[in-house]
């Protein structure tokens, strides 16, 4: 059976079922906090569509990956496609050395261990949802999980990693070929997807930080929404942050068709789910999110649609949601049949 046979069949039997959870969540809460990050994220959220509206009017070159283009600094645009549909990809990092050491990371640059690697790999099975553009945070435990998960596509694109922190790094990192540059993907990074800077707690280990401050604080420190750690962020100041710059650099791009994937950390990715989802801070703080397992959303008419993993048992059904991933599934397929033969 085709995927593009599984969406027909599954889209007829869940229409009610899609249509009910494309209403905004509405939420009982006990707390003027949660009222307001609530307010907040909806107030911004409604004045971003407006603006996204116009921008996705006008953009025709947009990319703003600044390394890739002798002329005008820019990847021209080679997927000028007019859609009212993108897929979303979120994927956690792998497993970094502190996480091994149980040792607060917080902003502190570590690499991935040999597990993280695999973990990375293993999120490569999003081979088969369209990918344009990846953005990640400025740390290399993020970077080395959107290189390694992009280099498992089936388009076999080659991410690279765009330099914009002074004019000689875009100068002497410009590629001058046109097919080239075709058959690449660009990676953003950017530091306000980063993870939550956990200030003195910083290289600490966690259980030894448990036993000097008392369980409960720790806990407060590492769980609350708006308690920062000393000289750290809050979960709330992460997100202002993270959020901001969704809006403004992310959520443009899923308005004018593309598809993006993004590698972040724990709390730059809880901080996005609770703006897309409009969590409030009290279901936030509870949210696991998995090392390596990629979360699929569908940004469709101004809304994002969750999806679940396209990985492991729920593939069938991202397909089966979502006609246009089962038309570019499909093409895959018979593209490796086509080289086979």
């Amino acid at each position: 059976m085709s995927y593009q046979s599984i969406y027909s069949f599954v889209s007829q039997q869940s229409s009610t079922i899609s249509q009910s959870s494309r209403q905004p969540l509405l939420l009982p809460t006990k707390c003027l906090k949660i009222d307001s990050s609530l307010c907040y994220y909806t107030s911004r959220r409604k004045r971003n569509l407006s603006k996204i509206e116009t921008i996705s009017s006008q953009i025709s070159v947009s990319y703003n990956t600044t390394l890739l283009s002798p002329s005008k600094n820019i990847i021209p645009d080679n997927s000028q496609k007019k859609s009212n549909e993108a897929a979303l990809i979120l994927i956690r990092h792998g497993e970094s050395l502190w996480n091994a050491k149980n040792l607060f990371t917080g902003c502190v640059d570590v690499p991935l261990t040999e597990k993280g690697v695999e973990e990375a790999i293993e999120a490569g099975k999003i081979s088969n949802i369209p990918i344009d553009v990846i953005f990640t945070s400025s740390l290399i435990r993020a970077q080395m999980t959107a290189v390694l998960a992009m280099i498992q596509h089936r388009r076999k694109k080659v991410p690279i990693i765009l330099h914009n922190e002074s004019d000689q790094a875009k100068s002497w990192s410009q590629v001058f070929s046109e097919e080239t540059k075709d058959q690449s993907v660009p990676v953003i990074p950017a530091w306000q997807l980063n993870e939550r800077m956990y200030g003195e707690l910083q290289g600490l280990n966690k259980q030894e930080t448990a036993e000097r401050y008392g369980k409960q604080q720790v806990h407060e420190w590492r769980r609350s929404y708006d308690i920062p750690p000393p000289k750290g962020e809050s979960l709330e100041m992460c997100a202002e942050r993270a959020v901001a710059y969704f809006e403004e650099n992310i959520e443009p791009k899923l308005a004018a068709g593309k598809n993006v994937m993004i590698a972040a950390h724990g709390n730059s990715l809880r901080s996005i789910i609770m703006y897309l989802d409009k969590l409030t801070c009290k279901e936030v703080i509870s949210l696991e999110l998995s090392t390596g397992i990629p979360l699929l959303y569908i940004f469709k008419d101004g809304k994002f649609m969750k999806r679940g993993s396209p990985v492991g048992p729920t593939e069938a059904g991202v397909y089966a949601y979502t006609k246009r991933l089962a038309q570019y599934r499909q093409k895959l397929d018979e593209s490796s049949e086509v080289i086979c033969s």
